[in-house]
C-alpha cells in the first residue's frame, strides 16, 4: 500500500533541455506491495527486510507519456515498476526512435545506466503508473552486507541478457506472423505470473510502438492482427486484446 502522498517537483529532462514536472512520491512498503513476489529477493531473513524498505524508501508516480528517465542523463538510481507499465526507447542517429521493450509490474529499469553513470535509453509511461525508487549507491553498499540482496541484482542483469538475446532472435528469425504471435504470447504470461488474466488484457503499447519494437511498419502489425482476428486466434479491439486460441497462437 502507498501512503503518506507528499506532492514535489522533479526536473525531467526532455530533448536536451531541463523543465520541471510535477510528480507524487509516496512512502514504500515491500511488505505489503502486490508485487513483491517478482521484484524482492528470495532468502531475506526477518533482519535484512527492513534495511531493505529503508533503502526502497519512496515510490513516484509517473503520469501517461511523461519520461521516468531520459537518455544522456545522469545515472543514479534503478527502479521497479509498482503500477502500470513503461516503455524503453533509443533514438538513432536521425532522430527516429526505437522501442527497446516493455516493463510491467514487478520488473525493473534503469540498468542500462551503470555502465557509464548515464542512461543509454529513455523510459516513458504508457499509462498512469508508479514506480519505485532504489538508490544505486545505497543498493551497492546492501549488496555487500547480504548476500540475498547481492544474487537478486545479478539475477536482474542477468534477466535483461536473455531478454535482449531474445529480442535479437525474434528479429532475426521469425517472420511477421511468429514475431506477433510470440510478442502477444509473451504479455499474455507476464499478466499471468501477476496474477491477471492470461487471456484477456489491454495492450498499452501502440500499433505503432508494436511496431517499433518488433521490427515491423505499422500497416504490417494493423494488418497481422487483422489476420489473426479473421483466423480465430484472437479478438482485438482498440487496445483490448483477447486471446481466442491459445495453441493456435503458439503454434504460428
Amino acid at each position: 500500500m502507498l501512503t503518506s502522498a507528499v506532492s514535489t517537483q522533479i526536473a525531467v529532462h526532455r530533448a536536451g533541455h531541463a523543465v520541471v514536472a510535477p510528480a507524487t512520491r509516496h512512502i514504500a512498503r515491500c511488505s505489503t506491495c502486490a508485487m513483491r513476489h517478482l521484484c524482492m529477493p528470495q532468502g531475506m531473513s526477518a533482519e535484512e527486510l527492513p534495511k531493505l524498505e529503508a533503502l526502497i524508501c519512496t515510490a513516484r508516480a509517473v503520469r501517461r507519456g511523461e519520461p521516468l528517465y531520459c537518455a544522456g542523463t545522469p545515472f543514479e538510481n534503478l527502479y521497479a515498476v509498482r503500477s502500470g507499465s513503461l516503455k524503453t526507447t533509443m533514438a538513432h542517429r536521425d532522430g527516429r526512435e526505437q522501442v527497446t521493450g516493455l516493463r510491467l509490474a514487478g520488473e525493473s529499469l534503469g540498468l542500462d545506466g551503470i555502465r557509464d553513470d548515464v542512461h543509454a535509453c529513455s523510459a516513458v509511461a504508457l499509462e498512469d503508473s508508479s514506480v519505485c525508487i532504489v538508490p544505486y549507491a545505497a543498493l551497492k553498499r546492501l549488496c555487500r552486507e547480504s548476500g540475498a540482496m547481492q544474487e537478486r541484482l545479478h539475477r536482474l542483469m542477468g534477466e535483461q541478457i536473455v531478454r535482449e538475446a531474445s529480442q535479437m532472435m525474434l528479429l532475426g528469425s521469425l517472420s511477421a506472423d511468429e514475431r506477433v504471435a510470440a510478442f502477444l504470447l509473451d504479455v499474455s504470461e507476464r499478466n499471468a505470473q501477476r496474477g491477471y488474466s492470461s487471456a484477456e488484457f489491454n495492450l498499452r503499447m501502440t500499433r505503432e510502438d508494436m511496431g517499433s519494437y518488433l521490427g515491423m511498419t505499422l500497416e504490417t502489425v494493423s494488418r497481422t492482427l487483422s489476420k489473426f482476428q479473421k483466423r480465430g486466434l484472437i479478438d482485438a479491439r482498440g487496445k483490448f486484446i483477447r486471446i481466442v486460441d491459445l495453441e493456435g497462437l503458439r503454434g504460428l
